[in-house]
This record gives structure tokens, sequence and C-alpha cells, in this order.
């Protein structure tokens, strides 16, 4: 079951590992209207959440995940161990670097590290 918990002084949807996986639009829109109901700015996405097409960077999945939590200004962490298919050296490498840098995507070990990042800011 999510849970909203409180990390560093800001409300976070921590999802559960069981749910359905974040592959696309709409399933980003279900996301942001949780967090919205549930009054979070961020959520802790379990890694093993993210659709199988996350990192196939050609299919715009992680993009328009990226700009949809924009526009809302929202942020999403995604927790655990990056899928293999982004191994050093490719593109989803590149791009997990590039949203650890940003304000809206971030990939952390858990929710320890992610209160630590809030707190900086």
């Amino acid at each position: 079951m999510d849970t909203v918990q409180e990390l560093s002084g800001t409300p976070v949807l921590v999802c559960a590992p069981e749910g359905a996986p974040l592959d696309g639009e709409r399933a980003a829109l279900d996301l942001i209207g949780d967090m919205w109901g549930r009054g979070a700015a961020w959520a802790a996405l379990p890694a093993e959440r993210l659709g199988a097409g996350f990192f196939d960077l050609a299919n715009g999945v992680a993009g328009g995940v990226v700009q949809r939590l924009a526009n809302y200004r929202l942020g999403l962490a995604v927790v655990g161990a990056v899928p293999v298919e982004a191994g050093a050296g490719s593109a989803a490498a590149a791009f997990v670097r590039e949203a650890d840098r940003g304000a809206q995507l971030w990939f952390v070990a858990d929710l320890v590290e992610l209160g630590r990042r809030l707190a900086r800011g």
C-alpha cells in the first residue's frame, strides 16, 4: 500500500513495490493524480515499477514522465538498483546521470538517500 511520509520536511508518496508500472503517459498522470490527492510533492517509486521500456529513450516514456512532473512542479525518486539496460556507457546511463542533476527525477539507493537529497534542496 502506498503511504505518505515526511522526509526532510517534504511530503513523499512512498509507492509500494506491487502496483502498476510507470510505462507511459497514462501511468504518469495516475501517479501525479495520486500525489496531488495525498498532498505529496515527491513520489518514491521502487525501481522494479519502471516499465520495461522506460530506459528505451527512443520511445519517449522517460522524457514524457519528466516533462509531466515539471509541468506540475512535482518530483519522482526511483528507489533501488537501476535496471541493466542503463549500464555504464549507454544513453540510458547518461540520462540517469543528467536526471540526477535536475530537480524532477532522481535515482537513489533508498529513502535515507532521498531524505538527504531533499534536505539539500
